[in-house]
């Protein structure tokens, strides 16, 4: 019984994190493709994987050999205050910087405008606690694995995985210097565990609203500074915590990088 009750509450808890407004009802048909091109970067530089050195808050220096994330549960409020949940089963995707192609992200929408953007970074716990059959594409277990992005012996995704050398890491048995961050935790199924669910809210400024319309094409982009991993509610230092998965204090690096997302700008053609 106390299984039960903690997994319906864990359950509930995340479709919280999508707010009280009744989602926006419109006829399938009439949904026009909106897309979403997330720009992974440092500060205002573009990420370049494994040749480009970049400098944190702390001043250490550090290259990035792998980043990913899942962002899933993507909403958008129309400027009439009204919100649109996109299907769940059409709402993860993982976002891989070595793959340009999954960094743009195609939903569909009612026509209309938007003026702000929501998504959680991670799988929510419902996901996470249903049947495999249930877990397709990028959430198939096998192909998280594939991508390193679930971890078996604990059964849950790796919502942010962030990898890389910096000359503060120790040395490693293979005598490199790397840094790990691999964030997840979904608060627990049969008993309480680590939360990083994270849900992002996006204010589009007037200049950046999406315009979606049948005979154009939207496209908003999103920014991710990778930097603010490193600074915010708590500040990170490589050289301190240079290796954070399944623990404590992977809260917070969960809690910072929540702040790395803004609105670039948006293309309504």
């Amino acid at each position: 019984m106390k299984r039960k009750l903690f997994l319906t509450f864990t359950c509930i808890s995340s479709l919280l994190l999508f707010g009280t407004r009744k989602p926006e009802k419109e006829a399938a048909d009439k949904w026009v493709p909106l897309f979403i091109q997330f720009m992974n970067q440092a500060g205002t530089q573009p990420i370049q994987l494994n040749n480009h050195e970049y400098s944190n808050s702390a001043g250490e220096q550090f290259t990035i050999s792998t980043l990913q994330y899942f962002i899933s549960n993507i909403r958008l409020r129309n400027t009439n205050g009204k919100d649109f949940v996109v299907p769940q089963d059409s709402s993860y995707f993982l976002i891989n910087e070595s793959n340009p192609e999954s960094r743009l992200v195609r939903i569909n929408v009612p026509e209309g405008e938007y003026d702000r953007l929501y998504f959680i970074v991670g799988v929510d716990s419902l996901r996470n606690t249903m049947s495999i059959g249930k877990r397709n594409g990028v959430l198939d277990p096998a192909n998280s694995m594939d991508y390193g992005m679930y971890w078996g012996w604990n059964s849950g995704y790796i919502f942010f995985k962030m990898e890389g050398n910096s000359p503060k890491a120790p040395l490693d048995p293979t005598g490199q210097r790397k840094f790990r961050y691999h964030i997840g935790g979904f608060g627990g199924y049969s008993a309480p565990t680590i939360n990083n669910i994270k849900q992002v809210a996006i204010d589009l400024p007037e200049q950046g609203k999406i315009k979606v319309r049948q005979e154009s094409q939207s496209t908003t982009y999103v920014g991710a500074d990778i930097l603010k991993i490193f600074e915010g509610k708590a500040t990170i230092q490589i050289g301190e915590h240079p290796s954070v998965m399944f623990s404590a204090f992977s809260v917070n690096i969960a809690n910072n990088y929540s702040n790395m997302f803004f609105h670039h700008h948006t293309e309504n053609r």
